[in-house]
């Protein structure tokens, strides 16, 4: 009986901790499946979330029963941005009107929260060097087990969930082609390469503390799955921060091996290097004088990176006479089949085939209003951003720069956590998370400089990787992942 009642107040004592440990097993490893699907929306409600219910729920007992504290140094902080972005809500539904679904902005409100009081658990359970290094391992083997299961996606046929599209994001189970990305157990490549580029300093750091060539494997088959992604923006982030990280530390001999490691790498993969070699072009295009319209000639293909409509002029060719204007006839074929592609496209919006002749005179009508210019173009990618989701982005903050329009008010994505936290949650939204983030690197450091010059290292490698999270969070919302957001916190 003694020894069941000593087992039940170890229960007590140490409950959060037994739930800790699966939850680093589960956010990064369980597929993005979805539970329970949400209306006017693709984005569901998953096991981790309601994982992470319960998680809250026993911490909020606890804290009542006052086992756990709220740490002193961040709870203010957090409370603010949390009252921030609520506000924000409030706002952008019932007085600015600019949240179209009322009941997908709450929930786009709420997930920040639930992200975020992962950190106030895992907080509260780490009281001895024994935990934090028991999670430190952890997290270190789940990576290996992420990373392998990238690397069999590639090379062994393992399949993918993903949530690119809504198509994609209703559970189904995807075989890659041999010219897609890998995402591993994560709803797409680019959450992925933000997961690798956070622990990847991390796991190095471990290397050099440990002295294991055990850990610089784990940190090559993390290298080859981050390479597998072909993210251009994590494998810069990735680049910036470890070789920042090595220098910091004096590893001269290290860092060219890494160095070497990394560049030698990405030639493997030619994804990545085609992807980089594609991000501006140089070509000639054609704008519709008329319409101001962009015509890119160019065939649409998934093993190729299409380029998009943005682009710097370098040189205007002569205008050509009605004499030089070649027919209908000879026209380009890329050309040709790409404003027939736009005719038929604009038709079928309104219910029409058209004719070969009619087809024939909108090419001819359409051609004769096209204007070659050589020039610089970007890739699709970058162009969407600078032509769409950044703008939108921008026109929301300065529609409201303190509240911002509110969670879910400007689409699902937009590309740059910066761009995105100024239009949603406004200037007052931003600062306090940025606020929080400084206020977080500030507290490790103030902790490393207590520490012997072997264990410091550690928190270097945290640091760093935080580093590479900034700057991954340019390009894209990596603070708005589920997976990425559960690891970070």
């Amino acid at each position: 009986m003694k020894k069941l009642s000593n087992l039940l107040v170890w229960i007590n004592d140490n409950i959060l901790k037994l739930l800790i440990v699966p939850f680093i097993f589960i956010a990064p490893l369980y597929p993005k499946l979805p539970f329970i699907d949400l209306e006017y929306t693709y984005i569901s409600i998953r096991l981790e979330d309601l994982y992470v219910t319960i998680l809250v729920l026993v911490f909020a007992i606890q804290l009542f029963r006052k086992k756990v504290q709220l740490p002193k140094n961040f709870s203010l902080l957090f409370f603010l941005f949390w009252g921030a972005v609520f506000l924000s809500f409030l706002f952008g539904a019932y007085i600015q009107n600019t949240i179209p679904v009322t009941n997908i902005g709450f929930l786009h409100a709420a997930r920040r929260i639930e992200y975020m009081s992962v950190f106030f658990i895992a907080f509260s359970t780490v009281r001895t060097k024994k935990d934090f290094f028991l999670y430190l391992y952890l997290i270190v083997f789940v990576l290996v087990l992420v990373s392998l299961y990238g690397v069999g996606q590639k090379f062994f046929g393992f399949p993918a969930v993903s949530t690119m599209n809504p198509e994609f994001a209703l559970g189904h189970l995807l075989y890659l082609t041999p010219e897609a990305r890998v995402s591993s157990t994560f709803g797409g490549h680019y959450d992925f390469a933000a997961y690798l580029v956070f622990l990847m300093p991390i796991v190095l750091s471990v290397y050099i503390w440990k002295r294991n060539i055990v850990y610089f494997l784990i940190f090559f088959i993390g290298l080859l799955a981050l390479v597998l992604t072909a993210s251009r923006i994590s494998s810069i982030a990735y680049l910036v921060s470890i070789i920042s990280f090595l220098i910091f530390l004096r590893k001269p001999m290290l860092l060219i091996l890494v160095v070497v490691l990394s560049i030698g790498m990405s030639f493997f993969s030619t994804n990545l290097t085609s992807r980089f070699l594609k991000t501006f072009q140089i070509r000639q295009i054609f704008v519709n004088e008329k319409t101001g319209q962009v015509v890119v000639p160019q065939k649409i293909s998934s093993k190729e990176l299409p380029a998009g409509s943005f682009y710097v002029q370098l040189k205007t060719q002569p205008t050509p006479s009605k004499e030089s204007t070649p027919s209908v006839g000879a026209i380009d074929p890329t050309l040709r089949e790409r404003i027939l592609s736009d005719i038929r496209e604009e038709a079928s919006k309104s219910g029409k085939v058209l004719t070969a002749t009619e087809e024939a005179s909108l090419l001819a009508r359409i051609y004769a209003n096209l204007k070659p210019i050589n020039t610089v173009v970007s890739d699709i990618s970058l162009a969407t951003r600078i032509q769409v989701e950044w703008p939108r982005a921008v026109r929301a903050f300065l529609r409201n720069p303190v509240f911002g329009t509110g969670p879910s008010s400007i689409t699902e994505a937009t590309d740059n956590d910066y761009l995105r936290w100024i239009g949603e949650i406004g200037g007052l939204g931003t600062i306090l998370f940025l606020t929080i983030l400084f206020k977080l690197v500030q507290f490790v450091w103030y902790r490393l400089r207590k520490l012997g010059n072997t264990d410091k290292i550690l928190y270097y490698g945290f640091l760093f990787g935080i580093f590479g999270l900034i700057l991954n969070a340019t390009y894209i919302d990596v603070f708005e992942a589920s997976k990425v957001a559960y690891q970070f916190w």
